[in-house]
């Protein structure tokens, strides 16, 4: 997607918004270059755990195909020359590099069960994953966790590294049609039809169960009634949110780490 300045109906603002590319192969380069600065920006957040998380794009031509980050390679360092373009039997079809057997089985599942899904998001966060370990759903506590509200699922079921493709099918079964998921024991998998917007949900849910936990820890949090919920919820939590809320991150690596490109 391209961007393109289209006027708010009610401030007078002008926002950017998601454009049209004009061929596939510029939607494939732009897809490979937001993966490639959204993996930098996991590593700024501090998302990386050794060799675990991965983020996938969707190919455009190829829809059971899709662009993933190699195994064993470090966030900080991605570029789009790294990327892997993997089939739907888990071959690397592009690339010289080795896919991460668990990338494979959560991600194909989800994209072979969301057509509406371009992108997904995983990685062993601090905060989400020890969120994970309490078995229930984030409470709409604050504005930014309510774009979750009624929109994230729990996987109550822990059976390993995720590395097997059945598994990796209940996974996608329990995301259902939601933005989120919770797997327990584990973390959270995100997704959306963009890059920009996935990534956004991975980062603001992972901050959203910081914020939960640190409440928690506190004292007795006040949640926010169900109708300020929903209706935060429609307003925060929308796609061209997601996917706007991203722009700004995606200003700074463009900026200051323009190598990824390459």
């Amino acid at each position: 997607m391209t961007t393109t300045d289209e006027p708010t109906t009610d401030a007078g603002l002008r926002l950017p918004r998601p454009g049209e590319t004009t061929s596939v192969e510029e939607e494939r380069m732009l897809r490979k270059l937001k993966l490639a600065g959204a993996l930098r920006i996991f590593g700024r957040f501090g998302f990386s755990e050794g060799v675990a998380g991965h983020i996938t794009a969707r190919d455009p031509e190829f829809d059971d195909h899709f662009w993933v980050n190699p195994f064993g390679v470090s966030f900080n360092r991605m570029k789009v020359s790294d990327l892997l373009l993997v089939n739907d039997a888990g071959e690397v079809v592009e690339g010289d590099r080795s896919v991460n057997d668990a990338a494979f089985a959560i991600h194909s599942a989800i994209h072979a069960a969301r057509p509406d899904v371009v992108a997904a998001a995983h990685s062993h966060a601090v905060h989400s994953r020890a969120f994970s370990t309490l078995g229930k759903l984030l409470d709409p506590l604050t504005q930014d966790a309510c774009a979750f509200y009624g929109d994230h699922a729990l996987h109550p079921d822990f059976g390993g590294v995720v590395a097997d493709v059945d598994y990796g099918r209940q996974l996608a079964a329990t995301l259902g049609s939601h933005k989120a998921v919770i797997h327990q024991n584990h973390g959270a998998v995100t997704v959306g039809a963009s890059v920009d917007e996935a990534v956004w949900w991975f980062i603001t849910l992972e901050r959203s169960c910081q914020a939960q936990l640190l409440a928690d820890a506190a004292g007795t949090p006040i949640p926010i009634p169900h109708d300020a919920a929903a209706l935060t919820a429609s307003q925060v939590g929308t796609s061209i949110a997601g996917w706007f809320q991203f722009q700004p991150l995606w200003d700074d690596i463009v900026a200051e780490q323009p190598d990824f490109a390459d």
